[in-house]
Protein backbone atom coordinates (compact mmCIF):
# COMPACT_ATOMS: atom_id res chain seq x y z
CA UNK A 1 0.00 0.00 0.00
CA UNK A 2 1.85 3.25 -0.95
CA UNK A 3 1.86 5.92 1.48
CA UNK A 4 -0.61 8.19 -0.07
CA UNK A 5 -3.08 5.70 -0.06
CA UNK A 6 -2.61 4.78 3.34
CA UNK A 7 -2.81 8.65 4.49
CA UNK A 8 -6.22 8.31 2.84
CA UNK A 9 -6.87 5.45 4.86
CA UNK A 10 -6.27 6.98 7.90
CA UNK A 11 -8.36 10.43 7.18
CA UNK A 12 -11.56 8.17 6.34
CA UNK A 13 -10.89 6.50 9.52
CA UNK A 14 -10.44 9.12 12.00
CA UNK A 15 -13.99 9.51 12.50
CA UNK A 16 -14.33 5.99 13.51
CA UNK A 17 -11.01 6.23 15.59
CA UNK A 18 -13.09 8.97 17.62
CA UNK A 19 -16.35 7.33 17.35
CA UNK A 20 -14.58 4.52 19.10
CA UNK A 21 -12.89 6.59 21.80
CA UNK A 22 -15.84 7.86 22.56
CA UNK A 23 -17.47 5.04 23.26
CA UNK A 24 -14.72 3.40 25.30
CA UNK A 25 -14.75 6.57 27.31
CA UNK A 26 -18.74 6.73 28.02
CA UNK A 27 -19.30 3.32 30.66
CA UNK A 28 -22.60 2.03 30.99
CA UNK A 29 -24.95 2.93 34.03
CA UNK A 30 -24.39 -0.88 35.11
CA UNK A 31 -20.76 0.12 34.84
CA UNK A 32 -21.22 3.47 36.88
CA UNK A 33 -23.68 2.01 39.43
CA UNK A 34 -20.91 -0.90 39.75
CA UNK A 35 -18.13 1.21 40.50
CA UNK A 36 -19.86 3.76 42.74
CA UNK A 37 -20.76 0.63 45.05
CA UNK A 38 -16.83 -0.49 44.57
CA UNK A 39 -15.76 2.38 45.91
CA UNK A 40 -18.59 2.74 49.05
CA UNK A 41 -17.67 -0.56 50.14
CA UNK A 42 -14.28 -0.49 49.97
CA UNK A 43 -14.06 2.84 52.30
CA UNK A 44 -16.86 1.70 54.68
CA UNK A 45 -15.37 -1.68 54.50
CA UNK A 46 -11.57 0.17 55.22
CA UNK A 47 -13.40 2.63 58.14
CA UNK A 48 -15.05 -0.01 59.85
CA UNK A 49 -11.76 -2.14 60.28
CA UNK A 50 -9.65 0.47 61.88
CA UNK A 51 -12.34 1.65 64.01
CA UNK A 52 -12.76 -2.60 64.87
CA UNK A 53 -9.58 -3.53 64.78
CA UNK A 54 -7.34 -0.06 64.88
CA UNK A 55 -3.71 -0.23 62.96
CA UNK A 56 -1.00 -1.28 65.08
CA UNK A 57 1.89 -3.47 64.59
CA UNK A 58 0.09 -6.84 65.59
CA UNK A 59 -2.52 -6.01 62.79
CA UNK A 60 -0.20 -5.15 60.01
CA UNK A 61 1.51 -8.28 61.28
CA UNK A 62 -1.66 -10.46 60.42
CA UNK A 63 -2.68 -8.54 57.34
CA UNK A 64 1.43 -10.08 55.90
CA UNK A 65 0.87 -13.38 57.69
CA UNK A 66 -2.89 -13.61 56.14
CA UNK A 67 -2.10 -12.68 52.56
CA UNK A 68 0.90 -14.77 52.17
CA UNK A 69 -0.36 -18.05 53.25
CA UNK A 70 -3.92 -17.37 51.50
CA UNK A 71 -2.27 -19.43 48.41
CA UNK A 72 -2.34 -21.86 50.39
CA UNK A 73 -5.64 -23.04 52.00
CA UNK A 74 -9.60 -23.31 50.73
CA UNK A 75 -10.52 -20.45 47.92
CA UNK A 76 -6.92 -20.63 46.17
CA UNK A 77 -9.29 -20.60 42.60
CA UNK A 78 -9.43 -17.14 43.03
CA UNK A 79 -5.57 -16.39 42.99
CA UNK A 80 -6.03 -17.35 39.64
CA UNK A 81 -9.86 -16.46 38.68
CA UNK A 82 -9.34 -12.60 39.47
CA UNK A 83 -5.64 -11.78 37.77
CA UNK A 84 -6.85 -13.80 34.89
CA UNK A 85 -10.67 -11.72 34.50
CA UNK A 86 -8.44 -8.78 35.49
CA UNK A 87 -5.97 -9.75 32.31
CA UNK A 88 -9.22 -10.11 30.01
CA UNK A 89 -10.20 -6.58 30.82
CA UNK A 90 -6.51 -5.59 30.34
CA UNK A 91 -6.45 -7.49 27.33
CA UNK A 92 -9.79 -6.18 25.82
CA UNK A 93 -9.29 -2.37 26.84
CA UNK A 94 -5.32 -2.62 25.73
CA UNK A 95 -6.45 -3.59 21.87
CA UNK A 96 -9.12 -0.93 22.24
CA UNK A 97 -6.46 1.64 22.98
CA UNK A 98 -3.69 0.75 20.46
CA UNK A 99 -6.27 0.81 17.58
CA UNK A 100 -7.37 4.04 18.50
CA UNK A 101 -4.00 5.71 19.08
CA UNK A 102 -4.38 6.40 22.88
CA UNK A 103 -1.24 6.92 25.47
CA UNK A 104 -0.26 3.85 27.17
CA UNK A 105 -2.26 3.70 30.23
CA UNK A 106 -0.03 3.53 33.20
CA UNK A 107 2.52 5.73 31.96
CA UNK A 108 -0.25 8.32 31.53
CA UNK A 109 -1.56 7.75 34.90
CA UNK A 110 1.98 8.49 36.36
CA UNK A 111 2.68 11.07 33.90
CA UNK A 112 0.22 13.08 32.85
CA UNK A 113 -2.04 14.75 35.97
CA UNK A 114 -4.71 15.91 33.65
CA UNK A 115 -5.37 12.39 32.60
CA UNK A 116 -5.04 10.55 35.66
CA UNK A 117 -8.44 10.89 37.03
CA UNK A 118 -10.28 9.77 33.97
CA UNK A 119 -8.14 6.86 33.50
CA UNK A 120 -8.25 5.49 36.66
CA UNK A 121 -12.14 5.91 36.24
CA UNK A 122 -11.72 4.21 33.42
CA UNK A 123 -9.76 1.21 35.28
CA UNK A 124 -12.08 1.38 38.03
CA UNK A 125 -15.25 0.90 35.39
CA UNK A 126 -13.33 -1.69 33.98
CA UNK A 127 -12.59 -3.78 37.21
CA UNK A 128 -15.63 -2.96 39.07
CA UNK A 129 -17.45 -6.32 38.85
CA UNK A 130 -14.56 -8.50 39.65
CA UNK A 131 -13.43 -6.15 42.39
CA UNK A 132 -17.15 -7.12 44.04
CA UNK A 133 -16.54 -10.77 43.23
CA UNK A 134 -13.44 -10.57 44.74
CA UNK A 135 -14.98 -8.84 48.17
CA UNK A 136 -17.63 -11.52 48.36
CA UNK A 137 -15.19 -13.93 47.98
CA UNK A 138 -12.98 -12.81 50.73
CA UNK A 139 -15.72 -12.30 53.31
CA UNK A 140 -16.66 -15.79 52.62
CA UNK A 141 -13.24 -16.88 52.71
CA UNK A 142 -12.75 -15.47 55.80
CA UNK A 143 -15.86 -16.44 57.52
CA UNK A 144 -14.64 -19.98 56.96
CA UNK A 145 -11.22 -19.95 57.21
CA UNK A 146 -10.57 -17.51 60.01
CA UNK A 147 -14.36 -17.59 62.04
CA UNK A 148 -14.14 -13.78 61.93
CA UNK A 149 -14.03 -10.44 59.16
CA UNK A 150 -11.53 -7.97 58.71
CA UNK A 151 -13.09 -5.92 56.26
CA UNK A 152 -9.82 -3.66 55.48
CA UNK A 153 -8.19 -7.41 54.58
CA UNK A 154 -11.22 -8.07 51.92
CA UNK A 155 -10.90 -4.88 50.51
CA UNK A 156 -6.53 -5.46 50.14
CA UNK A 157 -6.93 -8.51 48.64
CA UNK A 158 -10.05 -7.71 46.21
CA UNK A 159 -7.28 -4.70 44.86
CA UNK A 160 -4.24 -6.87 44.70
CA UNK A 161 -6.05 -9.73 42.62
CA UNK A 162 -8.21 -7.44 40.19
CA UNK A 163 -7.19 -3.55 40.25
CA UNK A 164 -3.40 -4.11 40.30
CA UNK A 165 -3.48 -6.92 37.04
CA UNK A 166 -5.40 -4.56 35.23
CA UNK A 167 -3.96 -1.26 35.56
CA UNK A 168 -0.23 -3.37 35.23
CA UNK A 169 -1.32 -5.04 31.99
CA UNK A 170 -2.96 -2.63 30.18
CA UNK A 171 -0.41 -0.50 28.29
CA UNK A 172 2.14 -3.71 28.05
CA UNK A 173 -0.83 -5.36 25.87
CA UNK A 174 -1.68 -2.17 24.05
CA UNK A 175 2.24 -1.27 23.30
CA UNK A 176 2.15 -5.28 21.64
CA UNK A 177 -1.45 -4.46 20.24
CA UNK A 178 -0.12 -1.74 18.61
CA UNK A 179 3.63 -3.23 16.96
CA UNK A 180 1.29 -5.85 15.93
CA UNK A 181 -1.41 -3.36 14.65
CA UNK A 182 1.87 -1.16 12.95
CA UNK A 183 2.80 -4.72 11.06
CA UNK A 184 -0.34 -5.30 9.78
CA UNK A 185 -0.95 -1.69 8.17
CA UNK A 186 2.69 -1.99 6.76
CA UNK A 187 1.83 -5.11 4.99
CA UNK A 188 3.66 -7.44 7.62
CA UNK A 189 7.02 -6.03 6.55
CA UNK A 190 9.69 -5.31 9.01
Amino acid sequence: MSASVAAMHRVMLSPISEVLRAMAETPSKSQIVQARLVVALSVAAVIFGLVVYGLSGDVLTRIGHNMLYRPDGPFVFRFVLQPAMATLGALRDGIRDARTGRAPFLWTVLTNPTERGARLKESLFATSRIILLGLAIDTAYQIIEFKTFHPAEAVIIAFLLAFVPYVLLRGLIARIARSWVGDKAAGGRR
